[in-house]
């Protein structure tokens, strides 16, 4: 009994199977020490028909008991277990053991079947390759034996077999014949003949019988009516006058031809007849007038030789030859064997014993090819049962950056990083519904592959560096486990923390997100509102009334209204009292920056950093300490018992930002800078001279200075940087015992002296 070694992983407690005698004693422990319970066949980088044999139920997922009955299964049949050890997809024949003996007889039959030099190992492409060419020999165990694997001269025959019944296919998905499908033709056939030899008991008409017959029967409901009629008149005679069209109906539909026509449609066909005769030449000419009339000529005449009158009795023996002839019409047609009635003669019992004794043949070797059914599935399982049982009860592979785990899909390169795990998304919506409840920071990118495939969908996480210049729409390439290229394309972003750096950062990104925003909304509601005013001006100007002459001038003029607010005039005061409220904070800041050291200043700042980012840090390294991969599979359809911790070393294997070679070096010259001096000379400028940009500068800093000119002059008043008499030339409107030297009041002490200005 093997020992069993539990190792962590990322912080994750999981069973070592390092070979397959640890496996047949790891699959015993309880379900809740393994890593996974169940997982989807999806998405999984191993050998279809493999994944299709471990689910037993065909439920499209591998349970526990699915795995435990498939190790069992194997574990019974090999002795020498070396190869499920090394993951062989070669089976040598001396590992099995005596339980595979009819395994090991299969074997040997494939291999001489292939002529192989070597009898002593099969290999899959050997199996795969025996099962394809007996499949098209036709020996494929079933008894279905397909036309192009039958002798020539029996394929017609069985042609003409698989038309008549509904198909059946062989397990090389080809319709055959098999025994049961040539007894069913030997009892319809026997059916068949001995109905067409009553063939001319019931056609008394000779060759023309079924036409005539269906003649017959058409007319029927008219023939039927009128003899029904006559028996009606012979009964009670005063009936005739009842199946004769009232006076009132008749004038009612006068010019009327539709009336009239419905109206004649309810006549009899002729008058009937107390004695049961219908005399031809007393038809009436309603609706079935012209069928009767070719009726008469083609059918009735020449069968009863009577052209004049037809009676009730020949009418009814007529109709029950007619409908006999159509009744085994009808049974002829509902056999499946009426499309080739006419050569069933010729079908020898010979032919019939031949196909069945070819469908015995290939039903003899069922036995022998379930066996090599059988033994694929032994090599199967010991090529990939080890692997997939370590990417199930354990997953190391998804923590070490040498090997690939079976649900990993590829490599994205994006960004100017290497994301080594991704994993297959089916259903991105509820993918991301599970994922955005974690904190780990998930991409979900569309695959596009170059050969025109249909593409797919991964979610990729990313544990390193920075989320910020990821967004939906980016493009990249990605390498799947075979190392395919494709194209990728961003579709969509779970964002989280990636590191403590952009935790702690990420406050002032998004205050700085929130002012950019702010500030570009002002700035498009003011350019929407400057555009408003400029149009209400120029209407305004444009509808403008021609003034009037004026009225003599009153004694006492009222004073005029001010103008209303708009127009230029309204945008350039707007525009003042927005550069005068910005020069007095400016004022403002500076007055309070003038009163701080630079040791303030620098100690304000690392409060306020401390005061936003230390909250952030902590709870950002909270979020990094929690990052589960597990969300990332069970959003996949895998049902998990542990959770796969992302530890900071793990965090750096699965994103990675590979350096430049050992052996390279950087130039740190900047060769856009040469080319732009190469092509100065060549190209006309279109910026503005130097002198432009001198005035430009200058009037803008005259008109700020303009606007902040009476705080500032206050200010450098306040602490003596002007003399008094400055003062009093620049701000005439001060009280004179406000400026700096100025007398006190009468009445009153001296003013204290300012404090001196700080030491420069």
């Amino acid at each position: 009994m093997a020992q069993l070694v539990y190792r962590r992983y990322g912080g994750s407690l999981q069973v070592d199977i390092p070979d397959f005698n640890t496996l047949t004693e790891a699959v015993r422990i309880p379900a809740t020490q393994w890593t996974a319970l169940a997982c989807p066949l999806e998405g999984i980088a191993c050998d279809p028909h493999f994944l299709t044999l471990m689910d037993a139920d065909g439920n499209r997922r591998i349970r526990v008991e699915e795995l435990r009955a498939a190790v069992d299964w194997t574990a019974a049949r090999l002795q020498d277990r070396k190869g499920a050890d090394a993951g062989s997809d070669v089976l040598e024949l001396s590992a099995l053991s005596d339980t595979a003996s009819n395994l090991k007889g299969a074997a040997e039959l494939v291999l001489r079947t292939l002529n192989a030099p070597d009898t002593t190992r099969l290999s899959l492409e050997q199996l795969r390759t025996s099962d394809k060419a007996l499949r098209d020999a036709g020996k494929n165990g079933d008894g279905l034996i397909a036309p192009v694997s039958l002798p020539e001269r029996l394929r017609p025959l069985a042609q003409s077999i698989i038309a008549a019944f509904p198909q059946v296919t062989n397990r090389a998905g080809l319709a055959g014949v098999d025994v049961g499908l040539v007894k069913r033709f030997r009892d319809e056939r026997t059916a068949l003949l001995a109905h067409l030899g009553g063939r001319d008991a019931v056609f008394t008409w000779g060759t023309a019988s079924l036409e005539q017959a269906k003649r017959v029967h058409d007319v029927a409901p008219l023939l039927d009516g009128y003899f029904v009629q006559c028996r009606l008149v012979a009964a009670q005679p005063e009936a005739a006058a009842s199946l004769r069209l009232r006076a009132d109906r008749v004038e009612g539909a006068l010019g009327d031809l539709g009336a009239m026509g419905k109206a004649a449609n309810e006549l009899p066909i002729a008058p009937p007849d107390p004695s049961g005769v219908l005399v031809w030449a007393r038809l009436y000419r309603g609706a079935g007038y012209e069928k009767l009339e070719a009726f008469r000529q083609e059918v009735a005449t020449p069968l009863l030789g009577d052209g004049v009158k037809l009676t009730d009795t020949a009418w009814r023996e007529l109709s029950a030859k007619a409908e006999a002839i159509l009744g085994w019409q009808a049974k002829r047609d509902a056999s499946p064997l009426h499309a080739v009635a006419d050569t069933l003669g010729s079908v020898s019992d010979e032919e019939l014993d031949a196909l069945e004794s070819v469908s015995r043949e290939d039903l003899s070797l069922k036995p022998t090819l379930d066996v090599i059914a059988e033994l694929e599935r032994l090599v199967l399982y010991q090529r990939w049962l080890l692997q997939f049982a370590n990417n199930f009860i354990s997953m190391p592979n998804l923590y070490l950056p040498k090997r690939r785990a079976l649900m990993e899909r590829g490599t994205l390169i994006l960004a100017g990083r290497k994301y080594t795990l991704s994993v297959l998304v089916t259903d991105r919506a509820s993918h991301a519904a599970l994922t955005g409840q974690g904190t780990t920071c998930i991409l979900y990118v569309k695959v596009l592959p170059r050969d025109g495939a249909d593409g797919y969908e991964v979610a990729v996480p990313v544990t390193a560096g920075r989320s910020t210049e990821l967004v939906v729409g980016k493009r990249g390439v990605f390498y799947d486990v075979d190392g395919k290229e494709s194209d990728a394309i961003v579709t969509q972003v779970i964002r989280q923390p990636v590191s403590l750096w952009e935790s702690m950062t990420m406050p002032f990104m998004r205050i700085g997100a929130f002012i950019t925003s702010k500030v570009e909304g002002l700035a498009a509601s003011g350019e929407k509102d400057f555009d408003a005013s400029l149009e209400s001006g120029y209407k305004q100007t444009v509808t403008a009334p021609p003034p009037t002459a004026a009225p003599a001038p009153a004694a006492a003029a009222a004073p005029a209204a001010a103008p209303a607010g708009g127009g230029i005039a309204g945008v350039l005061a707007a525009g003042g009292i927005a550069f005068a409220a910005l020069g007095s904070s400016l004022a403002f800041i500076l007055t309070q920056v003038k009163s701080l050291t630079l040791v303030d200043v620098i100690t304000a700042a690392t409060i306020l950093a401390i005061v936003v980012m230390a909250p952030a840090g902590l709870l950002g390294w909270l979020k990094l300490r929690r990052r589960n991969l597990a969300l990332l599979l069970e959003g996949s359809g895998w049902a998990l018992n542990d959770r796969l911790m992302l530890t900071r070393g793990v965090a750096t294997l699965i994103t990675r930002k590979p350096k430049l070679p050992s052996n390279a070096r950087v130039d740190h010259v900047d060769l856009v800078r040469g080319a732009l001096r190469h092509t100065q000379g060549d190209d006309e400028t279109e910026s503005m001279s130097l002198g432009a940009r001198l005035g430009l500068t200058l009037l803008i800093l005259f008109v700020l200075g303009w606007q902040v000119r009476v705080p500032v002059t206050e200010w450098l008043c306040t602490y003596h940087w002007l003399s008094g008499d400055a003062c009093r030339v620049l701000l005439p409107k001060l009280v004179p015992s406000e400026l700096p030297g100025a007398p006190a009041p009468s009445g009153t002490a001296p003013a204290a002296a300012p404090a001196p200005a700080p030491a420069k």
